[in-house]
C-alpha cells in the first residue's frame, strides 16, 4: 500500500475521536479558522467585570496547587470549574462542548484545532529550552539511539507535544516518516503501549520516566535522550470566549498568576516536591527530585517573533507528513495579549 495511502488511513483514523459528531469535512475549510477574522481586535478591558467566571484546565489540579503554595492574591473572578485535563485533543473536545475557557498546553493542539476548523488563539507564551520528554523503549528492547528507530513501531499522538517531538527526532536522525511504523495513540494508552509490547517507542513526559523505569529497567527497558524540544508551553482560549470582552478581560487577569505560579515552582523546588510530587502524586522524594533536576526555567517573551517561528516550523512539519494542510501560523496568536506574562514576572524570567 502507498505510504501517502497510509497516512490518510491513519490521519483519518486519528482524528475521528476527535472530531466527533461536528466532523470535519465541512468544518475543516471554515473562512473564521482559515483566516483569523474570528478573532477579536478590541482593547482589553482594565478590570474585569463583576460575575465574570472562567473554566480553566489544571491537569493534576497543578495550578490550585501552585497557587496556593505561591500564595497569590485572589483573582479578580470566578473560576466556575477547575478541569482536571491536560491532552491536547480533550482539550479540542472540551472546548468544543463549550465546557472549557482557557487552557494550557504544547504548541501542536491549536494547530491541530486549527486543522479541524475549530478557531481558538493563543494568548500567553512561555519558553522551554530544555527536553520535557525521553523516548522509553518497550522491556527487552536493543534500541539505544534514534536511528534504531528505523523500522519499529513508535507511538505517536498527532494532536499532542509528544507527536512534535518525536517528528522532530525523525528529521533530525534523517529518518522519513515511511523508515518507521507510527501507531495512532494518545498520551495516556503510552505506557500501556509499551508494557505490552504494542510499540517499541514512545515519548515519555519527564515526569513519567523514572516511575517507568524504576519498574522495567530490570527487564531491559531504557530510555534515549536527545535534545530535541518542544520550545512551547501556552495558554490557548476559543476564539469565542476572547470576543467575550468580560471573559478576555479575565483571561488577561489571569496570564500574570499563571506566569507567577510556574516562578515560585522552580523558585521552591523542595517544597514543590513535597507537597505535589510526593502528597498528590504518590511519588517517592528521589522520583521527585530527578524530575525537578529536569526541569526548564520559566520564560516568558515579551515578543512573540520565536515562538510564531517556531509554531510555523511544527505546522510545516506536520504538512510535510500529510497530517495537516499547510496554512500561515500567525492566525492563531491573538497579539492583544502578548507580554502581559512577561511584564508580571522578575528580569531573568523574561527571554
Amino acid at each position: 500500500m502507498p505510504a501517502t495511502h497510509d497516512r490518510r488511513v491513519f490521519l483519518t483514523s486519528l482524528l475521528g475521536a476527535a472530531a466527533g459528531v461536528a466532523g470535519l469535512s465541512g468544518c475543516a475549510r471554515s473562512s473564521a479558522a482559515a483566516s483569523g477574522k474570528g478573532a477579536s481586535t478590541a482593547p482589553l478591558t482594565a478590570t474585569v467585570p463583576a460575575g465574570t467566571s472562567l473554566r480553566i484546565s489544571s491537569f493534576q489540579n497543578v495550578q490550585q496547587v501552585q497557587f496556593k503554595l505561591a500564595k497569590l492574591p485572589a483573582l479578580p473572578f470566578e473560576v466556575s470549574d477547575w478541569l482536571n485535563i491536560g491532552a491536547g485533543p480533550d482539550v479540542i473536545n472540551a472546548f468544543r462542548a463549550k465546557s472549557l475557557d482557557l487552557a494550557n498546553n504544547a504548541g501542536i493542539p491549536p494547530i491541530q484545532a486549527h486543522f479541524q476548523g475549530f478557531d481558538a488563539k493563543i494568548v500567553a507564551v512561555d519558553i522551554t529550552r530544555k527536553p520535557n520528554y525521553l523516548f522509553a523503549t518497550k522491556p527487552g528492547s536493543d534500541i539505544r539511539t534514534v536511528a534504531d528507530f528505523h523500522g519499529k513501531k513508535l507511538a505517536f499522538s498527532q494532536g499532542q507535544a509528544q507527536g512534535v517531538v518525536l517528528l522532530r527526532a525523525l528529521k533530525k536522525a534523517g529518518l522519513a516518516y515511511d523508515d518507521v511504523q507510527l501507531v495512532p495513540l494518545t498520551s495516556n494508552q503510552f505506557l500501556t503501549a509499551l508494557q505490552s509490547g504494542q510499540v517499541d517507542v514512545a515519548p515519555l513526559g519527564n515526569t513519567q520516566a523514572p516511575a517507568y523505569l524504576q519498574q522495567y529497567a530490570s527487564k531491559g527497558a531504557r530510555t534515549v535522550t536527545t535534545d530535541v524540544v518542544d520550545l512551547l508551553n501556552l495558554l490557548w482560549a476559543p476564539a469565542s470566549v476572547l470576543n467575550d470582552r468580560a471573559k478576555a478581560a479575565a483571561v488577561a487577569a489571569y496570564i500574570p498568576q499563571w506566569a507567577q505560579g510556574q516562578v515560585w515552582q522552580y523558585e521552591h523546588p523542595d517544597v514543590w516536591n513535597e507537597e505535589f510530587y510526593v502528597k498528590t502524586q504518590n511519588l517517592n522524594l528521589d522520583q521527585a527530585r530527578a524530575i525537578t533536576a529536569l526541569a526548564n526555567k520559566p520564560l516568558f517573551p515579551p515578543s512573540w517573533a520565536e515562538a510564531v517561528r517556531w509554531e510555523q516550523e511544527t505546522a510545516d512539519l506536520l504538512a510535510e507528513g500529510g497530517f495537516v494542510k499547510e496554512f500561515d501560523v500567525s492566525s492563531l496568536f491573538d497579539h492583544r495579549f502578548e507580554g502581559i506574562a512577561a511584564k508580571s514576572v522578575a528580569a531573568e524570567y523574561r527571554k
